[in-house]
C-alpha cells in the first residue's frame, strides 16, 4: 500500500507538469504512455492465445502523430483505422488458418487505445492554454477522482455487486459514490477556471461530470473484462503497485473521448 500511494504520488505530480506545461510538455508524455498502453493490449491478446496482425496496427500508430501534427485533426483517424482494418483482415484471410478472432483482438488497442489517445492530443485544439488545460484536467481528474471515491466508498459500505461477472469486488455503492466523486470534480473545475477564463454554463460540467464518469466506471470494467479473457492480474508491472500503463489509463482513456467530443459539439462555448 505505501508503494501504491508513493507512486500514485509520484504519477499525480508528473501528470500536473505536464497539464500545467501543455504544448509538447503534455504531447510527448501522452505519446509516450499511448504507446505503452498500446502494446500492453496487444501483449494481453497474445498471452491470451490469439495471433494479432500486429504490423498495420503499429504502422497505423506510427502514422497517427505525424497525420495528426500536419493536418490538426483527430477526425482523419477514422479512415487511417478504417485502412488498417483492411489490411489486418486481408492479412488474416490468407493465413493458412484464419480466425475471425484474430481480427477482432487486432483491432482492440486500434479502438480502445489509440483513438482515445488521439481525442486526449485533440484536446489541445481547444482556443487559448487554459481552456485546454481545463478539458484535460477534465478528462483525467473525472475518471481518476470518481476512482478514487469509488474505491474508499465501495471498500467500506459496499454490499451489492455492480457487474461480478466481470469484476467481483465493484460494489453499486462504490460505483454511486465514483459518479458522485466524477461530478465534485468536474464542477471544482468549472469553480477553479473561471477565475482565470470564461468558462461555459455550469450545467455543462455537470453534464461532463454524469457522462465522464458513467464512462470512465464502463473504460475500467471493459479493461477488467479484456484481462479476465486474457486470463491476466495486470497488464503489465511497468507501474510499481498499480500494473501497467493500461491499468491506470483504462477509465481517462474512455473519458476522454466524451470530453472530445462534446467540447467539439459545444466548442461555440469555450472562448481564448
Amino acid at each position: 500500500m505505501i508503494k501504491r500511494t508513493i507512486t500514485g504520488l509520484a504519477l499525480t505530480a508528473v501528470l500536473f507538469l505536464a497539464l500545467w506545461g501543455g504544448g509538447l510538455w503534455f504531447a510527448v508524455p501522452c505519446v509516450i504512455t499511448t504507446s505503452l498502453s498500446f502494446y500492453e493490449m496487444i501483449r494481453a491478446t497474445v498471452q491470451a492465445g490469439h495471433d494479432p496482425v500486429q504490423w498495420p496496427c503499429w504502422l497505423c500508430f506510427a502514422l497517427s502523430i505525424p497525420l495528426y501534427h500536419y493536418y490538426g485533426s483527430v477526425a482523419l483517424m477514422m479512415p487511417l483505422v478504417g485502412g488498417t482494418f483492411m489490411l489486418i483482415s486481408m492479412t488474416v484471410i490468407f493465413r493458412k488458418e484464419p480466425k475471425l478472432e484474430d481480427i477482432t483482438v487486432s483491432c482492440l488497442p486500434l479502438v480502445s487505445v489509440l483513438l482515445p489517445g488521439m481525442c486526449m492530443l485533440g484536446l489541445q485544439k481547444a482556443p487559448g492554454q487554459m481552456n485546454q488545460s481545463m478539458l484535460l484536467v477534465l478528462a483525467f481528474g473525472v475518471p481518476l477522482f470518481g476512482d478514487t471515491m469509488a474505491y474508499f466508498i465501495g471498500s467500506h459500505f459496499g454490499k451489492r455487486k455492480l457487474c461480478p461477472a466481470v469484476s467481483p469486488n465493484k460494489s453499486i455503492e462504490g460505483a454511486a459514490a465514483g459518479l458522485g466523486g466524477s461530478v465534485i470534480w468536474s464542477l471544482a473545475t468549472a469553480g477553479v477556471f473561471s477565475a482565470f477564463v470564461s468558462i461555459p454554463p455550469l450545467w455543462h460540467f455537470l453534464v461532463l461530470g454524469l457522462l465522464g464518469g458513467v464512462a470512465g466506471q464502463m473504460g475500467d470494467l471493459f479493461a477488467s473484462l479484456v484481462k479476465r479473457h486474457c486470463g491476466i492480474k495486470d497488464f503489465s508491472n511497468i507501474i510499481p503497485g498499480h500494473g501497467g500503463m493500461m491499468d491506470r489509463l483504462d477509465s481517462v482513456y474512455w473519458t476522454a473521448v466524451i470530453i472530445y467530443v462534446y467540447y467539439n459539439f459545444a466548442a461555440h462555448w469555450f472562448a481564448a
